[in-house]
């Protein structure tokens, strides 16, 4: 009888295992979307030949820009929605960059947030705010070759806001167009709105092309003439094996807005080309040259140089880097620039002293690293 009874027991547990499997197995398991959360942190020290300004900020304030001042250049938090037909990003970031460089508040630490919904297989639509999507380089040290920005890159749109169709007719074709508030702004200044277009193409493996413009008035409010700014950009980017190679060009016009009568269109134009090996795979080198020439001054501010000639900036840089990887995602770098003014052009103090040319140093060490990454499903039928 306990023989039996045991039997029953073990029997009566193996249906419902059984049946508790096929049960399971008749259940359908969806994939709603991805959800992620991951961090980059950055901090720096860095020295200017050149007096810190408001802020305790060195002259072109961007990546690492307190003068002697250990600090954190970024802590940032991103999060990111992904489904079929519906994606989502929101991105919060703290410390210098945001301080110096971003949006007034209440947008100072926010520094992106859209939502997108699919139209078709290659058409999406996103509205709210976007980073720029304007120039060669990026903004922050963990996407660039280098840890400093050109001044050409300084000088361009840094975010924007507004709606965005994302388009991809084929897998090496992208294209971007946006409708905008305005230059690097996420409040409309003026009642206007401006238009944006990227193109990236794709011409092998290892290279791709690209073109990024802005088209606006940028007019402020009660001026009876038109400021219409037209900002190209062009760019080529190239990576095999060892090397690395970009290389970008702006070239942006401007109506009533030379220096001396502001009734005649004026110009602006820069250019970098950065290069980088990578010796090992932890270690690496990179150089970068550029130039900026702004001679009405409409973008860099117009002043009278040692020749009493009312001009605005125009400068070359040179810039020297080593870059050490503990890990993928991480990167300790040490970096030069000297940046040498038109002759004529005394912008920089230091002890009570002006000059033409400004040494930079700045060391950096920044990571990246994964929070949250889950997949969301729901179970059916």
């Amino acid at each position: 009888m306990i023989f039996f009874h045991k039997n029953f027991r073990l029997v009566l547990l193996s249906l419902l295992v059984l049946l508790s499997g096929k049960h399971s197995f008749a259940q359908k398991v969806d994939t709603v979307g991805t959800f992620s959360m991951s961090a980059y942190i950055d901090a720096y020290y860095a020295y200017y030949l050149d007096t810190a300004g408001p802020g305790n900020y060195s002259k072109f304030p961007s990546i690492s820009p307190r003068q002697n001042n250990p600090s954190l250049n970024i802590a940032q938090i991103t999060m990111q929605y992904n489904a079929e037909k519906v994606r989502a990003m929101a991105v919060i970031h703290f410390g210098d960059i945001a301080a110096a460089t971003w949006a007034p508040s209440p947008y100072n630490n926010l520094m992106e947030a859209h939502l997108g919904f699919k139209v078709n297989s290659k058409l999406w639509i996103d509205a709210g705010l976007f980073r720029t999507h304007f120039g060669t380089e990026f903004w922050l040290p963990s996407e660039n070759i280098a840890t400093s920005v050109s001044i050409g890159t300084f000088y361009e749109p840094l975010y924007e806001s507004g709606l965005r169709l994302n388009f991809d007719p084929t897998k090496k074709l992208e294209i971007n167009l946006f409708l905008l508030t305005g230059f690097s702004t996420f409040v409309e200044n003026n009642n206007t709105k401006s238009v944006g277009l990227g193109v990236t193409y794709a011409t092998g493996d290892n290279s791709g092309i690209g073109y990024t413009g802005y088209y606006g008035d940028e007019s402020v409010p009660g001026d009876m003439k038109k400021h219409l700014r037209i900002h190209n950009n062009v760019f080529y980017n190239y990576t095999k094996k060892k090397w690395k190679l970009q290389v970008g060009a702006d070239y942006c016009t401007q109506q009533n807005s030379d220096a001396a009568t502001h009734s005649k269109t004026a110009a602006m134009y820069s250019a970098l080309a950065t290069i980088k090996y990578q010796g090992t795979s932890k270690c690496g080198i990179y150089a970068r040259v550029e130039a900026f020439s702004d001679p009405e001054g409409y973008m860099s501010g117009s002043f009278y140089d040692e020749k009493a000639n009312l001009t605005g900036y125009k400068l070359t840089g040179y810039t020297l880097g080593v870059e050490y990887k503990p890990t993928p995602e991480s990167y300790i770098r040490i970096e030069g620039r000297d940046l040498q003014m038109q002759q004529d052009q005394y912008i920089f103090f230091y002890d009570g002293n002006a000059y033409n040319a400004r040494y930079e140093f700045m060391i950096n060490a920044g990571v990246t690293f994964d929070l949250i990454k889950n997949v969301l499903t729901k179970k059916g039928e």
